[in-house]
């Protein structure tokens, strides 16, 4: 059965273990969990966590069903569709020469992106976008030679309307 990637978030409890319970839920049925953030909301009891997987449609409702039955779980959307604001940041350490040190200066410029350190050999610089936009920076950046990447997974909220 063909697998597309999904977006999950809810909200949740903000007491310990809930975390535990619902990747515990995913990992259980055998689903991988690509990404996940989770973090206090502006309201400090509550936790918002986002996941990214990847599976097919009967196994997302299954899951879906599964996690709304939770008890810590208040909320839950799937923001898969365009109806969400998506991004995700990342830092990256990539090596720098005083030959290169331009040309990656004007594509991190290009991508938004705010250098935090540098030294003689190394730029290390976060990145915001949507997934496509942070892998197209990557692959600018591979030949220049990335020595450690942080990314922070997918956080989306839903658009009201």
């Amino acid at each position: 059965m063909n697998q597309d990637k999904h977006i999950l978030t809810m909200l949740v409890e903000n007491e310990p273990g809930v975390t535990a319970r619902i990747t515990g839920l995913f990992a259980g049925r055998g689903y991988n969990i690509e990404t996940i953030c989770g973090a206090p909301t502006a309201n400090p009891k509550m936790s918002r966590i986002t996941i990214t997987t990847k599976t097919n449609p009967f196994q997302l409702e299954q899951c879906k069903k599964q996690i709304e039955r939770l008890v810590n779980v208040i909320k839950l959307r799937d923001m898969t569709g365009e109806k969400a604001v998506k991004r995700e940041m990342a830092l990256i350490f990539v090596k720098a020469t005083a030959e290169n040190k331009e040309k990656l200066e004007q594509i991190i410029k290009t991508f938004d992106g705010r250098i935090m350190d540098t030294g003689p050999e190394y730029y290390i610089f976060e990145v915001t976008g949507n997934e496509d936009t942070i892998d197209e920076l990557l692959e600018l950046l591979e030949p220049f030679g990335i020595k450690k990447l942080a990314r922070s997974g997918v956080l989306a909220l839903y658009k009201e309307s």
